[in-house]
């Protein structure tokens, strides 16, 4: 597979205030861990405002990756970059972080690139993968599943109330040719008044699909289990998230973890003015905890 370029890679971080506020007193060394590095707008921020720091970075797309590193080009020295699922990261032995920090929200370029399969209204493939080299794709998978249990991976992880009437049409139309055939699709089991809105009807089954496809919520469990054992004493655990299961899975994790002291009951989110001028921060939320 021919790599796409890194340049077009442009991508505005969420919450940035909120985070360079949450990891403002780390313990030395900092060394803090990306575990979504995207085109490193978090991390070039926290580089630049820890100037004795140092970053590894992870993401399991290959342009992330290279974008990443021709953004951190400033920092030289004082970062690498693993392309890798944070999820299978294996740090070493005698290796703890002051500071670990997830993203886990889709960057605008994968969006906007039609062939990477996540666009709604741009015709692509229907892929939907992170690391387009490995894996079932999102439409392998929609051929694979039974009706009942497109409904259930539509009603789960997409939390859509039509979930029944949305599998029943997608067993019927299937195979699609492209994403937008596939929007097309579930859009039609709305009634006409409800597809015309600000969310495309066709939202939160994408979501479920790419979701399922990056197994992104067990993922997250794994890190939200092992990241603890990463960090120095005192050191900061934050997670941005971007859907209500996430952030639960967040929300109970540093609340039983034994390991960590939560920092945020409730979860911090965007100020009117960046949630006017970034509509994406409109659904972030960042929450923050400390090892004990």
């Amino acid at each position: 597979m021919t790599a796409s370029p890194p340049q077009p890679y442009c991508h505005q971080p969420v919450l940035t205030q909120q985070v360079l506020a949450g990891f403002a007193a780390m313990p030395q060394p900092e060394h803090l861990l990306d575990c979504t590095i995207g085109g490193a707008g978090h991390s070039s921020l926290l580089l630049a405002a820890h100037p004795h720091s140092r970053l590894t970075g992870l993401d399991r797309d290959p342009d992330a990756c290279r974008a990443a590193a021709m953004a951190l080009a400033p920092f030289a020295g004082r970062w690498r970059i693993h392309n890798g699922n944070f999820a299978s990261h294996q740090p070493p032995p005698q290796q703890r972080f002051s500071g670990i920090l997830a993203d886990l929200g889709v960057s605008s370029p994968q969006l906007q690139q039609a062939e990477r399969g996540f666009s709604l209204r741009q015709a692509g493939p229907v892929d939907m993968r992170m690391n387009q080299g490995a894996g079932e794709t999102a439409g392998q998978l929609l051929q694979r599943l039974s009706e009942a249990e497109l409904a259930a991976l539509i009603r789960t992880y997409g939390e859509d109330r039509r979930a029944r009437s949305i599998a029943r049409r997608l067993v019927a139309r299937r195979p699609f040719a492209n994403t937008t055939d596939l929007a097309a699709a579930v859009a039609g089991a709305y009634l006409p008044r409800q597809r015309h809105g600000r969310i495309h009807p066709a939202t939160r089954t994408f979501q479920a699909l790419r979701m399922v496809v990056n197994r992104e919520l067990e993922a997250l469990s794994t890190l939200l289990q092992r990241g603890p054992d990463w960090l120095l004493p005192g050191g900061v655990f934050g997670v941005i998230s971007f859907h209500s299961l996430e952030d639960r899975l967040v929300k109970h994790a540093f609340l039983k973890d034994s390991r960590l002291e939560r920092l945020t009951r409730k979860p911090l989110t965007a100020e009117p003015e960046e949630a006017a001028g970034n509509p994406r921060s409109r659904s972030a939320k960042l929450r923050l905890a400390r090892r004990f």
